[in-house]
């Protein structure tokens, strides 16, 4: 009552009032524990994409002292669909959150909404929400829509109804009703708050990590006396990663330089698959691994100066990065997360969305310029040095933080 006499003007009383509160009442800070709640609809694997994401993360919480807990669809009872999670994970925030007072319940896209809209604002204790993308589900709808266009790829009968239609509403709901959003990359977060609606002030883009045993490798230069050139494709021969304009490009650069091979790793179909899109001449010349150990990867790299990687949709690109730490440089699109991760003529050489002819000219650029490889391979090792999982794990803490304070007050 004394400082409101004393600070009759409103501007100042107010911001006394929001020191005083915070200097009197407990306060979140990074140092202090927090417990922390992360959902993902999928099934917990460290080596996967999203989920192999959010345990790196909550590995790195647990480190600083916070406790985690988890929820995926390891918990979903024998026989429910996975498309029902949201209504699971929402029953299950419910009972969870009454047993261990969460501060932070972090949400994939989808998972959280019918808790965060609905169950919520009966809750004795309302932690702060968070969602978090992986790759925003309609960024990856319009790039599929425009497969379908184009002839390259078929969508069910079905497609509109759940993954073009519901899916997408749900992710929607999920968006709004949070506190607080995590992107992947600028270009969702525009998508997000310009078209989706979604406030900006509650929207950040929290860059991916890579594990620490690809963090400062060693730097091995090119022999200039080998002519060999060795290409690397990581990921999974499917439409999304653009394998229907990469592989003509390889098809043509492996034909006219005998001195060029391709290595597919991880990618979860048979080796035939991925053998009938090239030309008989150039076979011997084309490696598939359908799948491997994550932690093996820079040895598996070893001797390998291009990383082609070619999506039309893709949310980060941990495997871009973690190529590009291997030593490699990186020919990819514009697709959304690579245009957040690197800069075209300095550590990667970027290339137009469903472009062969344009993948072919940076390829055949690289092969040809031996100082120009050599160039954007240490650049791109270099940029590649700053995303450790440390940091992006402190960004988010530091936003879960800030945000309780708001709350709080």
């Amino acid at each position: 009552m004394r400082i409101a006499v004393i600070f009759k003007n409103s501007f100042l009383r107010r911001w006394t009032m929001v020191l005083y509160r915070l200097m009197t009442s407990s306060i979140y800070t990074i140092s202090e524990k927090m417990k922390i709640l992360l959902t993902i609809h999928h099934c917990l694997d460290i080596n996967s994409g999203a989920s192999g994401s959010v345990l790196r993360l909550g590995q790195i919480y647990q480190q600083k002292g916070h406790e985690v807990y988890y929820l995926s669809h390891d918990d979903l009872p024998k026989g429910l669909s996975g498309k029902l999670f949201p209504l699971f994970a929402a029953l299950s925030i419910h009972q969870l959150n009454k047993k261990h007072q969460f501060d932070v319940v972090d949400a994939s896209t989808g998972d959280a909404w019918i808790w965060g809209k609905f169950i919520r604002r009966f809750a004795a204790n309302k932690p702060l929400l968070v969602t978090r993308s992986h790759g925003l589900e309609h960024s990856v709808h319009l790039s599929e829509v425009e497969e379908s266009r184009l002839g390259n790829l078929h969508l069910s009968w079905k497609y509109p109804f759940y993954h073009g239609g519901f899916l997408l509403w749900e992710v929607s709901n999920s968006l709004h009703c949070a506190d607080l959003v995590f992107l992947l990359n600028s270009q969702d977060l525009k998508y997000t708050n310009q078209v989706l609606g979604v406030p900006i002030e509650r929207l950040h883009t929290t860059p991916n990590g890579i594990p620490d045993e690809f963090l400062n490798l060693p730097f091995t230069p090119l022999d200039a006396n080998n002519s060999l050139i060795k290409i690397a494709c990581i990921g999974s021969y499917i439409a999304r990663k653009g394998v229907q304009y990469s592989v003509p490009a390889l098809n043509q650069i492996l034909d006219r330089y005998p001195n060029v091979s391709v290595s597919f790793f991880g990618t979860l179909c048979s080796k035939d698959v991925v053998y009938n899109d090239f030309k008989p001449s150039v076979l011997d010349r084309v490696h598939v691994l359908p799948s491997f150990s994550h932690s093996n990867l820079p040895n598996l790299l070893k001797g390998f100066s291009i990383k082609l990687f070619t999506p039309i949709c893709e949310g980060f690109g941990k495997v871009l990065i973690e190529a590009m730490s291997c030593g490699l440089a990186p020919v990819t699109t514009k697709a959304e997360g690579p245009l957040d991760i690197v800069r075209d003529g300095y550590d990667a050489l970027l290339v137009p969305l469903r472009d062969s002819i344009a993948i072919e000219e940076a390829l055949e650029r690289l092969i040809k310029d031996h100082s120009y490889l050599e160039e954007i391979r240490c650049n791109a090792y270099t940029t590649s040095q700053k995303y450790s999982w440390i940091n992006a794990a402190n960004q988010r803490l530091a936003l879960y933080s800030s945000n309780l304070i708001k709350n709080h007050v």
